[in-house]
């Protein structure tokens, strides 16, 4: 006999699979087999459509059947319009279909700041040639010569059409849009159907980067079915290649995650097409992830002992080394991963080199200072000037001492040897680990200290913005200020400046109501005070709505909260905070990010504490 209860998934059940999704969850009690199955069911579906896993999982096998159509081919290239020419020295020119698609790449980019930069105009041109005709490349000596401007205001004003479509010329694209989804954007995996992430295949274009880039310009070639790999179980339906093409390789892997592979042109390296983040795997993935930078809070003092007592060994190593863990511990730097020279050149804290610290004995009144000055992942730059203990600064000073500056800081680890070391503390410790860890951290201690009773919701919405905001300084998530912030925050302070002059006339209104009301006192001349009192009441509660919108937005204006929050915080910390006090989980989290975090938003209480 089964015995069923609707409960929480306890963090200590970290041997059992997660529940994951699901509004409804239950456990079923086998009394024969003492095991504890988990079953994820919505309120729409019946219990034998639930799906549910028993016991502790593979630590290799990821599935048992995986069946799905295989990729989306983005459309073949369309040629121009006759009357729409490219021009060589003045001269129209008639180009091959595979030239001229190139040149549509270019073309779009016209406005873009892209195009004025020496590297990408020289990538691009490198690539292009090689796509050409024998007789074209005999032609087209210099991309100066070329004009592209016929073919960049065909696109705008093709951009501008599809702004301007009907109504029911929307509906059809949306009804197309929804038939793809139906038909490539699922798969069924141990026999439930899962949302696949990125079924579409990135048309070919050309590569942009970020930052100053070394690659950027270049040909982002189209990738064809003889590129792809597919991933699927072996007595499933095997997804057909579109015609006239096959699969370069057909594989029956479950111990790995993705359906389709192939391999980029640009740097080389290996893209999937993987799950959904709201899926069943990687709800789990995600809740081991976090569980496990639960678990350095009963490591961390003894590492941090280990890294200190390191600062003073007899081995070069090991100095460099307890600095190194200190870094990544006290600042969240990244451990940096050995790149090709054709990279851009972006440093985490292993690949740190001479010239990107400065040590300064004392500074702004604070004393054993370093500043640290690099590119940092994405190619956003890291500048920061830090106090550090007085032996981490003794140390950097032996570290660069008859080094270049071009010269490595920490010239004796690695990355690989680093994290080796770690997860000899603490199985499955990362520097990565360490980061989500400080980043968690930092979250629930802010929120516990912003966050005060008798606060209205949007007062406890900008204190979370604050607290995350913290995180994202911390792990230096930066961003440019968005091209229509100054637009929308002049459009939001028009309404402010509105809503005032509002306050003011009903102020008036409410002064004059409480005259007529001393003059002559009388029910009606009480019910219009009392009218007017609230008028300026609710005018006020808009007034202050608008302007803790106007800091917020301020104070976010180059600061990305959105990394942060989808990758290094517990979402656990979030929701709980949102349970106990009263704020709608939908004004922290967007759709896409509820389905990621269903897990999380399902299991937890108020009191969960990271």
């Amino acid at each position: 006999m089964r015995k069923r209860a609707h409960v929480c998934c306890p963090p200590r059940l970290q041997g059992m699979k997660t529940c994951l999704r699901f509004i409804s969850r239950f456990i079923y009690i086998s009394a024969e087999r003492n095991k504890v199955r988990y079953y994820y069911a919505t309120a729409a579906k019946t219990l034998s459509d639930c799906r549910w896993e028993e016991g502790k999982s593979s630590d290799t096998q990821k599935w048992s059947s995986l069946e799905h159509k295989g990729p989306y081919f983005p459309p073949e290239y369309e040629p121009l319009p006759d009357n729409i020419c490219f021009y060589y020295d003045g001269q129209p020119m008639k180009l091959s279909p595979a030239t001229e698609e190139i040149v549509t790449f270019y073309a779009k980019m016209l406005d873009h700041e892209y195009t004025s930069k020496e590297v990408f105009q020289c990538n691009f041109f490198s690539d292009w040639k090689e796509e050409m005709t024998k007789e074209e490349r005999k032609l087209i000596k210099m991309l100066s010569k070329c004009d592209f401007s016929q073919i960049h205001k065909y696109f705008v004003e093709k951009s501008e059409e599809r702004k301007n479509m009907t109504k029911e010329e929307k509906q059809v694209l949306k009804e197309e849009a929804s038939r793809l989804m139906e038909e490539y954007g699922f798969c069924l995996l141990d026999g439930h159907r899962e949302k696949i992430g990125n079924f579409k295949l990135e048309p070919p274009g050309l590569f942009r980067g970020r930052g100053e880039h070394p690659k950027m310009g270049k040909l982002k070639k189209r990738i064809q079915p003889e590129d792809v790999t597919i991933n699927c179980s072996q007595d499933s339906k095997i997804p057909a290649p579109p015609a006239g093409h096959r699969w370069k390789r057909v594989q029956h892997d479950n111990t790995v995650t993705w359906l389709a592979s192939w391999l980029e042109n640009i740097h080389g390296r290996p893209k999937y097409i993987m799950l959904n983040p709201s899926s069943k795997l990687k709800g789990e993935k995600d809740w081991q992830k976090y569980e496990t930078a639960r678990r350095l809070k009963m490591k961390v003092d003894s590492i941090r002992k280990q890294y200190r007592r390191d600062w003073t060994s007899r081995e070069m190593k090991s100095r460099q080394r307890g600095v190194a863990i200190y870094f990544i511990d006290k600042l969240a730097l990244r451990a940096g991963n050995e790149k090709d020279d054709e990279s851009a050149d972006t440093v985490g804290c292993c690949s740190l080199r001479v010239e990107h610290i400065t040590l300064h004995r004392r500074l702004d009144g604070q004393e054993h200072v370093v500043e640290f000055d690099f590119l940092g992942k994405d190619s956003i730059r890291y500048y920061n000037k830090v106090p550090v203990e007085k032996q981490v600064f003794k140390n950097l000073k032996l570290f660069i001492k008859h080094k270049d500056p071009e010269d490595d800081l920490f010239d004796r680890i690695t990355t690989v040897k680093l994290n080796k070391t770690l997860n000899e503390c603490m199985p499955g410790l990362t520097a990565k680990v360490f980061r989500t860890f400080n980043a968690s951290t930092t979250l629930q201690d802010q929120l516990n200290k912003l966050t005060t009773e008798g606060m209205t919701v949007e007062e406890k919405i900008l204190s979370y913005n604050r607290a995350n905001r913290a995180v994202a300084i911390l792990c230096n998530h930066q961003r440019a200020a968005p091209k229509t912030f100054e637009k929308s925050m002049q459009l939001l302070q028009e309404k402010i400046q509105k809503k005032k002059e509002q306050i003011e006339e009903a102020k008036k209104e409410l002064k004059e109501a409480k005259k007529a009301h001393k003059d002559a006192p009388s029910d009606k001349s009480k019910k219009l005070l009392e009218k007017k009192e609230k008028a300026v009441q609710r005018l006020s509660e808009q007034l202050k709505k608008l302007q803790l919108q106007e800091t917020d937005r301020e104070e976010n204006k180059v600061i990305a909260l959105g990394t942060s929050k989808l990758n290094y915080l517990d979402p656990r910390i979030s929701v709980a905070w949102c349970k106990k006090h009263q704020v709608p989980v939908e004004k922290i989290y967007n759709k896409t990010q509820r389905d990621k975090f269903a897990w999380a938003i399902d299991m937890t209480d108020e009191n969960f504490q990271f």
